[in-house]
């Protein structure tokens, strides 16, 4: 049977594509895209999954309490027998409640080094610094802003004539990358967490 999973997003879905992608050409092994849900009517990556034939569903979130919302979100996410929740591009922090319901089964995909420069404009926040050093972040995610044990990164260098759309452009192909091979990680349970420490078994 194939391992499920569900994506979260917001927005254009890029990382969304590339985990389809992986999955289709069986880079995660045995897995599939069981559902993708927004919160935000017209994201262009519900438009995507739909055009791949993925099921996709939009629920608004606007007017409601973290957790009445999330409630919904898990109930479809339980709906499709999802083994793994994915956050691609997600603008909403998630409850405690959601969190226990999948322990150890939702990863975020981050466009910093984490614990540097959290939040919203990662990229910006990098280069108003003047690090040298920047890049991304797959972690577990807990009811904290991009503050769970952190299971992959990778750096990219800081040019001296970035711009903010550069530097995210070359970042998101990392991004892309190492998210495969987290979620190949977790999938196949090829790790243990010892404190914040994730290390590969």
């Amino acid at each position: 049977m194939a391992r499920r999973i569900g994506v979260l997003l917001s927005g254009r879905g890029s990382n969304f594509e590339a985990l389809a992608e992986s999955c289709a050409a069986g880079r995660i092994p045995g897995a599939e895209i069981a559902v993708v849900i927004s919160n935000q009517d017209g994201a262009p990556g519900i438009v995507r999954a739909q055009a791949r034939g993925i099921p996709a569903r939009v629920l608004q979130s606007k007017g409601l309490q973290r957790e009445v919302y999330d409630r919904q979100v898990a109930a479809v996410l339980q709906e499709y027998k999802v083994d793994l929740v994915c956050l691609a591009g997600y603008m909403r922090l998630l409850s405690r409640w959601f969190v226990a319901q999948f322990p150890q089964r939702i990863l975020n995909i981050h466009p910093s080094l984490l614990p540097a420069f959290p939040g919203l404009e990662a990229q910006r926040q990098a280069l108003e610094h003047g690090v040298k050093w920047t890049g991304c972040t797959v972690h577990f995610v807990d009811e904290n802003l991009d503050a769970g044990p952190i299971v992959a990164q990778a750096a990219v260098a800081v040019r001296d004539d970035d711009t903010p759309d550069a530097l995210t452009a070359r970042i998101l192909t990392e991004e892309h990358r190492i998210y495969t091979e987290a979620v190949r990680m977790v999938l196949d349970g090829r790790f243990n967490i010892a404190g914040r420490r994730v290390m590969t078994s």
